[in-house]
């Protein structure tokens, strides 16, 4: 934990696709309030699933403690000045509630004709949006884009929570710079978390920060007492480790031979488009990786994570049963806590 840091209790979350019906989804939000969850964030898909900014809408209106997010936009399929109005507005229905989850892009991209943004772009996107919530008249040459003496008519309320999603070294640092809060994507297993932690303390340092901005871990996978049921529905985000972030599987203890194999399997997007490619994958690397088995292997991780500091552990739930899982981990959750609180 860098100095300076508070130890609070860890919070959860949860993080979803939103692609059920309106009021499949309305009933949903006000399940995992009642549930006592802490955050929820959505996915933000050009193509994959629905229009993300209509379904934060729909959970502010359904929710009034949760704090709410995109997981994330991206400044290549939206201007940042575009993301700038769309972070208010929900900023300003949920009353204060939302925080703009930012990232380069995945490989969905490629189906727009697109490459994941640059460090450049995503840093200069960044300070562009910051800069038109003061309400400012701002003229800049970002990388990507410009803006020529534009503003917003509405200004931002207030400077809108960003999180920088990120499992690289250079992105890490990025977010230890400049980010209120960072969505890790770095597997579940202790050394690959600690590793980007550090990380992200080297862009504290280099800014001169007191400490580390927030720090989400989303946690892919399925959790059931029919383990391998769990397993089944789990593995697939796995295959997503050795295509996007490979050094996370060197830690993990996978060979390079293997990660090149997936690699050449699984070139990044659905997971369900992962499932052949993380057959090759062994059942140790899948449980460090991600939820993929029962509430024992869930309570060991989370354990973990209360241990690194990590501000919110978020579930991603996969597979046929994503409310089952969503309920044991927090069940799991809550559990752990009480034994830690108790300590």
């Amino acid at each position: 934990m860098t100095i300076g840091q508070e130890e609070n209790p860890m919070l959860s979350g949860v993080a979803l696709q939103p692609v059920d019906s309106p009021v499949v989804f309305e009933n949903v939000v006000e399940e995992i309030e009642q549930s006592g969850f802490d955050e929820l964030w959505l996915t933000d898909s050009s193509l994959h699933a629905r229009y993300v900014y209509s379904y934060l809408t729909l959970a502010a209106r359904r929710s009034s403690r949760l704090q709410l997010g995109t997981a994330v936009t991206n400044p290549i399929t939206r201007h940042p000045a575009v993301t700038a109005t769309a972070a208010t507005t929900i900023d300003d229905v949920s009353q204060g509630r939302f925080r703009l989850g930012i990232g380069a892009g995945d490989r969905p991209l490629l189906a727009l004709g697109s490459k994941p943004a640059t460090l450049a772009r995503l840093e200069s996107s960044i300070d562009a949006i910051r800069q038109l919530w003061t309400g400012e008249h701002v003229t800049m040459e970002g990388t990507g884009f410009k803006l020529d003496d534009a503003h917003m008519r509405a200004p931002a309320e207030r400077q809108v929570p960003i999180y920088i999603s990120c499992s690289g070294p250079k992105t890490l640092e990025l977010a230890g710079r400049v980010a209120d809060g960072v969505i890790l994507l770095a597997g579940l297993h202790p050394e690959g978390l600690q590793w980007a932690l550090n990380h992200i303390d080297r862009g504290v340092d280099a800014a001169g920060k007191s400490e580390r901005p927030k720090i989400t871990v989303f946690a892919y996978g399925a959790i059931d007492d029919d383990e391998e049921a769990a397993f089944a529905a789990g593995r697939t985000i796995a295959a997503w480790f050795p295509q996007t972030a490979p050094g996370y599987c060197k830690m993990a203890g996978l060979s390079a031979e293997l990660v090149e194999k997936v690699r050449t399997m699984y070139e990044g997007g659905e997971f369900q488009e992962a499932e052949d490619a993380a057959k090759l994958l062994p059942d140790d690397f899948v449980h460090r990786m991600a939820l993929a088995g029962g509430p024992e292997r869930a309570r060991q991780h989370i354990k973990n994570m209360m241990e690194l500091g990590i501000d919110c552990i978020s579930v991603f739930p996969l597979g046929d049963d994503r409310f089952k899982t969503m309920h044991n981990f927090k069940k799991t959750f809550n559990e752990v806590s009480k034994v830690k609180n108790a300590s």
